[in-house]
């Protein structure tokens, strides 16, 4: 990695942390020597990047700072590649666009030597191929989940039975040839998951859902990964 890459990577570090962060720790994130690190501090700080701590103690960013943008880092273009290439391929026609679209900016403004690392990554993400139809508006739902507003829904089960429900769409997750909306189901009272492919309706409506709900899915989800370790062992 490039000194230049480095120096923007320990600035990033710096900007996620809530407080003082020692050099040890920065040494060990980074894989470098405190002796190095304490190197890198000093330019920053030589170019102005207000950093504020001390040896034996540690370091910490002020909040206003912010970074020049695009300014990736290999690693960072590869990861961006990667994640874009699978929406590219696997995404609905509207999230494909968008994908599209990121990178054509983000090309557009990146330095030369950066667009070039675009230009040279090399990744192969599979298509999935047999990937049931997905017939209501994908992006309707995601603004129905950014937006926290309930949607009226119509729904068709494995075995063939149709229910209209009112439910509150809080995530969408992807396997390997289905997704899923996991929401609240006014119905039921409590979490369910839905297979976007069995939706024959889904209406966005104009009232929104308590923002606790999304609070509780968290705490949700976080009893279905403990479930499932405790499965396991």
């Amino acid at each position: 990695m490039r000194r230049a890459d480095r120096l923007f990577q320990l600035i990033q570090i710096l900007q996620r942390q809530d407080g003082i962060v020692t050099a040890d720790k920065l040494a060990e994130e980074m894989e470098l020597s405190e002796r190095t690190i304490y190197r890198y501090i000093q330019d920053l700080i030589a170019n102005r990047v207000p950093i504020k701590g001390e040896r034996g103690v540690g370091y910490m960013l002020d909040k206003g700072y912010d970074m020049p943008p695009l300014m990736f880092t290999e690693e960072e273009i590869d990861a961006l590649m990667l994640g874009a290439s699978w929406v590219v391929n696997n995404g609905d026609p509207h999230i494909k666009r968008a994908a599209s679209d990121i990178l054509k900016k983000v090309e557009a403004v990146l330095p030369a030597d950066r667009r070039s690392l675009m230009q040279k990554a090399r990744q192969v993400v599979p298509i999935v191929e047999s990937a049931p139809e997905i017939s209501i508006s994908m992006p309707e739902v995601r603004q129905a989940i950014r937006e926290q507003k309930k949607a009226r829904t119509k729904y068709v089960r494995e075995d063939g039975a149709a229910s209209e429900r009112i439910l509150y769409p809080l995530l969408t997750v992807f396997f390997q040839n289905i997704q899923l909306l996991v929401c609240w189901c006014e119905l039921r009272q409590s979490f369910r998951n839905f297979r976007m492919d069995r939706f024959q309706e889904f209406e966005m409506l104009e009232e929104g859902f308590p923002a606790n709900v999304a609070r509780d899915l968290d705490v949700y989800l976080k009893r279905q990964r403990q479930a499932t370790e405790e499965n396991q062992t």
